[in-house]
């Protein structure tokens, strides 16, 4: 893949472009440290053998701009931000797959672009529901290694699958100057409030026409299924669902290969 970067909504936009076949745009979710690799990292290089991947770090994570004045949680500019990478795209038919709080964006920005012919979520919010704690605990800046690994080890299943490379990927980009204030403002109590953020409304459900498929790990902590993703397909009633056992919300990562078998019958069907 290649590394690449774009003007955007006034900012710069990071991105990773690889691959042939149906353009398929990856947004990741939020979190403090979060990118496009440390949501998608594994299944990246094995999607190009199939689609075209163009993979967006969001304005204000992983190596695009951060936003220059508040609000630094702005749905809209994400939403415009997608946009714009999309218009970027060869002409014709695109995917999205969404992870999280990216899944919500992936559902929004599907509702406003006929373009999008195929929707992917897994672990996506957008239903309104209580923060919980391991949520709350996940989007409060840590302050040291031990305890980033203790709010992602409640991300995954087993703890074994958080890796000291995780780690140390996620904790460079907190530690980069500036960034521990920064995610603090974009975090900040009460995050019930970013939560909130991401609910899509019943328009935006009615505007979309696009073929959806929706996975989730039975075992999610901060997202559980019961009051994300199944709470969406009621909304979304041709919508696709798989639910995988022993996996937490780290899906792409926990289930890289059933997840890219997915996406790839998805986006090439």
């Amino acid at each position: 893949m290649e590394s690449k970067s774009a003007a955007i909504c006034g900012h710069t936009v990071r991105y990773r472009e690889g691959g042939t076949g149906m353009p398929v745009l990856l947004i990741h979710g939020l979190g403090p440290g979060t990118s496009i690799v440390g949501n998608f990292g594994p299944v990246l290089e094995p999607l190009c053998r199939s689609v075209h991947v163009f993979g967006m770090d969001l304005i204000g994570f992983g190596e695009s701009d951060r936003r220059r004045e508040p609000p630094y949680v702005d749905v809209g500019l994400w939403i415009d931000q997608a946009l714009g990478l999309i218009a970027l795209m060869p002409a014709g038919p695109v995917g999205i797959a969404g992870h999280s709080f990216g899944g919500a964006l992936a559902l929004k920005v599907a509702a406003r672009c006929p373009r999008v012919t195929r929707v992917l979520t897994s672990s996506t919010v957008g239903a309104p529901y209580p923060i919980n704690e391991a949520l709350d605990a996940f989007w409060t800046i840590p302050p040291d290694r031990a305890a980033l690994r203790r709010s992602m080890a409640r991300m995954v299943h087993s703890a074994d699958a958080i890796t000291d490379a995780m780690i140390e990927d996620r904790w460079k980009l907190l530690t980069a100057p500036g960034y521990a204030q920064y995610a603090g403002a974009i975090f900040a109590a009460p995050r019930q409030a970013l939560l909130d953020a991401a609910v899509v409304a019943d328009a935006e459900f009615a505007s979309i026409a696009a073929k959806v498929v929706m996975l989730h790990g039975r075992d999610d902590q901060p997202c559980p299924w019961e009051q994300t993703t199944l709470a969406l397909a009621r909304k979304l009633p041709h919508a696709d669902v798989h639910l995988f056992g022993r996996c937490g919300h780290n899906l792409p990562r926990e289930r890289a290969a059933e997840y890219v078998a997915l996406a790839s019958a998805l986006f090439t069907e």
